[in-house]
C-alpha cells in the first residue's frame, strides 16, 4: 500500500471537493448503498465521503481513499480524451465558418451597400415579426 504525504493529501482533497459534482454519480454507482442527499451533505469533503463509505460498508479509510482517487483519475484521463477528441471537430468548424464567411459574406454585403435604407427595414421588419412572433404568448390583457 502507498502510503501519501500530507501535502499530495490535500491536493487530492481539493480536486475531490472541485470534482465532487461531477464524482456524484460515479460514487453512487460504486456505492448504491449510499443516499444521493446524504453525500451532498458532505459537500465535497473527502474526509466526510470517506467517512460516510467506510460506515456503510466496512471497508478501511485507507481503501475508501485508494477508490475514490481512482474514480478520479479515471475521470480526468476520460476528460482529456473528450477534449482531445473534439479538437479536430474544433478546427473542421473553423474551417467551415471560414469558408462560410468568404463566401457568404460577399454576397450579403453587396446588395447591402446597393441599397442600405431598403436592408435596415428590411432588417426591422424581420425584428418586428420575430418580436411579435416570441412575445405572442405573453401579453397581458
Amino acid at each position: 500500500m502507498a502510503s501519501s504525504s500530507p501535502q499530495s493529501n490535500g491536493s487530492s482533497d481539493h480536486v475531490f471537493r472541485e470534482r465532487f459534482e461531477a464524482l456524484l454519480p460515479t460514487i453512487q454507482k460504486r456505492w448504491p448503498e449510499l443516499a444521493r442527499h446524504t453525500l451532498e451533505a458532505t459537500r465535497g469533503s473527502m474526509d466526510e465521503v470517506v467517512r460516510l463509505i467506510e460506515d456503510k460498508t466496512g471497508l478501511t479509510s485507507q481503501g475508501v481513499r485508494e477508490q475514490l482517487e481512482e474514480l478520479m483519475q479515471t475521470a480526468g484521463t476520460r476528460g482529456r480524451h473528450l477534449a482531445d477528441s473534439l479538437e479536430p471537430l474544433e478546427e473542421q468548424l473553423e474551417q467551415l465558418l471560414d469558408e462560410l464567411n468568404s463566401t457568404l459574406r460577399p454576397r450579403i454585403e453587396k446588395p447591402v451597400r446597393q441599397r442600405p435604407l431598403l436592408s435596415v427595414g428590411v432588417a426591422l421588419g424581420f425584428g418586428v415579426l420575430l418580436g411579435m412572433v416570441l412575445s405572442g404568448g405573453r401579453r397581458s390583457r
